[in-house]
């Protein structure tokens, strides 16, 4: 049994999907010699329509697809809020990913707008790279908390001890390269207020990350089934006494800022219970209270799309709920 879970670990940690033709060129951004382009893409949606950078040529990060989903609505008339997601080929086509799971993303913002009960946003959902998304996606200055000699001796998902973090430079591509590209392209708001970041399991570790060094550029922050456990789960595991550590130091304190966690019971979901407490002290000692912070447990909910799809609703209206203007 326990073979089995740490393989599902693997597999739902490191999996990425299958990719879908493109077509049609949408728009230039710039009007620079060298320019890129985001192209028209052939997903199955249930509403709006997505477009696709096939490959932002990065200094920080190695090179992959970013989509936009804008809502059937969507008018360079007015703003809109801006949602930056990890896992991005996850979110919005089930048939075409590996699991055949998905987000429900267009639906869920489709719903939640049309229904008045969300501001107007749009959806920024960065690709990740299976055999990299592990060292992508930590929060590569926790990894400081450990001591050096325990350090050494730890392994990434894959077993490697040879593995580099790249953490920070992901979220540099994303703050300085991502964001301003998405602010020059669309009709977007371009303040923190307007600026969120979400995601699960290494994506939820990595939102955190992104609030904690980064509370100027995103207002808030969704945490979908976090993985406090930080790699695999092991004995004797160093990595979420540091990522809390991390946490005391550098998560920042309440009055600007909204931050969203949760966590269910079941496959993966089953380690991280015992992390609610902490997680709690961390938030009261940050002066967070219920407007401004959530840490939900759902019972028999396990670490998969279909279970975060589910409760989509709830960290999108607490995010971008009426009356974020």
């Amino acid at each position: 049994m326990k073979q089995r879970i740490l393989i599902l670990v693997v597999l739902t940690l490191s999996l990425s999907c299958k990719q879908v033709k493109s077509e049609i060129v949408e728009e230039d951004i710039n009007s620079e010699p060298e320019t890129e382009v985001f192209v028209k893409f052939n997903a199955s949606l249930s509403s709006g329509e997505l477009l696709r950078l096939e490959g932002y040529p990065s200094e920080y990060i190695k090179e992959r697809p970013v989509d936009v989903w804008l809502p059937d609505t969507y008018s360079k008339d007015k703003k809109y809020s801006v949602l930056y997601m990890h896992d991005g080929q996850m979110l919005f086509d089930g048939p075409s990913t590996w699991n055949k799971q998905e987000w429900k993303v267009d639906e869920w913002a489709f719903q939640l707008m049309n229904a008045g009960k969300t501001n107007d946003f749009i959806v920024v959902a960065i690709h990740n790279i299976a055999n990299i998304r592990w060292q992508d996606l930590f929060p590569q200055k926790s990894f400081n908390y450990i001591d050096e000699a325990t350090q050494a001796s730890l392994k990434d998902i894959s077993g490697s001890q040879n593995f580099e973090l790249n953490g920070d430079n992901y979220l540099k591509f994303l703050v300085e390269e991502l964001k301003p590209l998405i602010d020059k392209t669309f009709s977007v708001f371009t303040d923190k207020d307007h600026t969120f970041v979400m995601g699960s399991s290494m994506g939820g570790l990595m939102s955190m990350y992104a609030i904690s060094e980064y509370p100027e550029i995103f207002g808030g922050a969704g945490c979908l089934s976090t993985h406090w456990v930080g790699a695999m789960p092991q004995d004797d595991n160093p990595f979420p006494e540091a990522i809390f550590a991390y946490m005391e130091d550098r998560f920042p304190k309440c009055g600007t800022n909204k931050i969203y966690f949760d966590y269910g019971n079941q496959t993966l979901d089953q380690y991280y219970p015992q992390y609610a407490p902490e997680v709690d002290r961390i938030l009261e000692l940050k002066g967070y209270s219920n407007k401004d912070a959530k840490n939900l447990f759902f019972e028999g909910t396990d670490h998969s799309e279909n279970s975060w799809n589910r409760r989509l609703d709830i960290p999108l209206t607490f995010l971008l709920g009426k009356g974020v203007d």
